[in-house]
């Protein structure tokens, strides 16, 4: 065991050069950084919500909107399915819930059962052949349709998930480094971003649906129609974004969503020079794009934003590329969010703010003041117990292995880019016990077996051999607490969880293998009748 190999003094040069050059942009001043190099590391530890300071959101995914949009494209899709068909038809609506239909032609009522089950829904996640919606045939023509009850749920859980991942893009869009985005509950998201002290910033981009969609514009029902209510069934009336702008009546059914959109920009118009946003279509979405644009040339199709229309040109010419621009009186930095928001998707559903916090830089250098403080203590606590416990020699040992286990814990986090949080320093306070732990297990075996007659190097290497699977067993249980609290846990819980993981594989390395080639060269040195110890 004591043995100096030469694969271990090569393990612990390269550990030591990896934690020397890993660590030290940490210690040193931003601009003296930036001066270095391009090769040499700049990674520094990202700092979380609670020590760096920024912006705390919590949002609830509105799932009832979702459903209540799916039963409405669900009477649209039924409403086109029977037209398509011929099939004829009356009282299509929704109420409870649940679409109803009555099938006038009693001769045709299972051929619209048959089609209906065929056609409207999709498959059901998680069940072989399952549908998500079910058509029960109720008497005398008349036919209901409901999404069945597992469809709800796995809808929500999709919208939560697929939110959280949009959200990660326009975050990241924003240049905030590292936020922090988690799921709580069934329906509910935390938002924590470290260094975003405009949390109203934030929500402007996280909170707006950016849902853009491009319906026609139904140009039979005139203003009158619509003030006295006299709306066509498949007609749904909207505002507009500008103030002063009249409500327009589209089609509820979109011609093309921004779904299939490839990229979206802040431009400039060439004729007049106001901000617009270009946009592109790929693929289907083209497809569609121009087969719109070229059956309805001379009519006019609205943009609609999350329900209202930003504007809502006529259709002078086919558009077969799928490209096009939107125009609205935009500012360059409001045509820079649309097209920002844009490219990163639009939110499946809509989400409510319940909860907002600004944590202050000035709580968060007191909070890093306070960690530091903290961590100096128990460092300069660890050393004095292992001193005068084991002497200056093999204390000593201790203590030089421990400040390259901190250093190694620092630079794996900062090439990792992990966020480090009050738990997580509290993880590492934790990590530099179980470091000296490892220690003092080896040492006090040494004794045993010295106090047993042995010679100083066969119960050094006593020590190492027989203490290790005790040091082995007492990391692993560590390591699955610390798996099952970054598997289970959320935000600060992960960071704890996080650092006291890497403590567990350096702590390991350093109180073993470190400890180890330097006692071995003092062997070689000081050939020692007796351990000092």
């Amino acid at each position: 065991m004591l043995t100096l190999s030469r694969w271990k003094i090569i393990v612990v040069t390269l550990s030591l050069i990896f934690g020397l050059v890993f660590t030290l942009p940490n210690l040193l001043p931003q601009k003296t950084l930036d001066a270095l190099p391009g090769w040499v590391p700049h990674q520094k530890l990202n700092l979380g919500l609670d020590l760096q300071g920024g912006s705390y959101l919590l949002y609830e995914v509105d799932t009832d909107a979702l459903r209540a949009e799916r039963l409405t494209n669900m009477v649209e899709d039924v409403r086109t399915t029977l037209r398509n068909e011929r099939i004829e038809f009356g009282e299509l609506g929704e109420a409870g819930g649940i679409v109803r239909v009555r099938i006038t032609d009693p001769g045709k009522v299972d051929q619209a059962v048959s089609l209906l089950r065929r056609t409207i829904g999709g498959p059901l996640v998680g069940v072989v052949g399952g549908r998500d919606t079910t058509v029960a045939n109720k008497g005398d023509g008349r036919l209901e349709l409901s999404f069945v009850p597992e469809a709800a749920k796995a809808d929500a859980a999709q919208a939560v998930e697929q939110s959280i991942e949009t959200i990660r893009r326009r975050i990241d869009s924003l240049g905030t480094k590292e936020p922090t985005i988690t799921r709580q509950g069934s329906n509910r998201i935390v938002i924590q971003a470290a260094g975003e002290s405009d949390p109203a910033r934030l929500q402007a981009v996280v909170g707006q649906t950016a849902k853009l969609t491009f319906q026609m514009v139904d140009e039979t029902v005139t203003q009158e129609d619509m003030i006295a209510g006299r709306i066509p069934p498949g007609v749904v009336v909207i505002p507009g974004t500008q103030p002063g702008a009249p409500p327009i009546p589209v089609a509820k059914r979109a011609l093309v969503t921004g779904e299939d959109l490839v990229t979206a920009n802040q431009e400039f118009d060439g004729q007049s020079g106001q901000a617009v946003v270009a946009f592109r279509f790929g693929g289907s979405g083209a497809r569609k794009f121009g087969d719109a644009t070229t059956r309805n040339v001379g009519k006019r199709f609205a943009i609609v934003l999350d329900g209202k229309y930003i504007s809502d040109p006529r259709i002078n010419q086919p558009l077969p590329g799928g490209s096009g621009i939107i125009t609205g009186n935009f500012t360059p930095e409001s045509a820079a969010e649309l097209a920002l928001l844009l490219r990163s998707g639009a939110l499946p559903a809509k989400l409510n703010l319940e909860e907002q916090r600004t944590v202050g830089a000035e709580l968060g250098a007191d909070a890093v003041k306070a960690g530091g403080i903290s961590t100096l203590v128990a460092f300069i606590t660890i050393v004095v117990f292992m001193l005068l416990s084991y002497g200056l020699l093999f204390g000593g040992i201790s203590v030089i292995a421990l400040v390259i286990n901190g250093m190694m814990i620092v630079a794996a986090m900062s090439i990792t880019q992990a966020t480090l949080t009050l738990p997580g320093i509290a993880g590492l306070i934790l990590t530099l016990a179980v470091a000296v732990d490892a220690n003092v297990l080896i040492y006090e075996r040494m004794r045993d077996e010295a106090r047993a007659g042995r010679s100083p190097i066969m119960a050094a290497d006593a020590g190492f051999s027989r203490a290790m699977s005790t040091i082995i067993d007492a990391n692993v249980t560590t390591l699955v607490a610390a798996g099952i609290m970054f598997a289970f846990g959320a935000g600060p819980v992960r960071g704890f969880a996080w650092t006291l993981s890497i403590g567990v594989f350096t702590s390991v390395f350093t109180a073993v293998l470190v400890s180890q080639l330097l006692i071995g060269w003092w062997f070689r040195a000081a050939r020692p009748k007796k351990l000092p110890i």
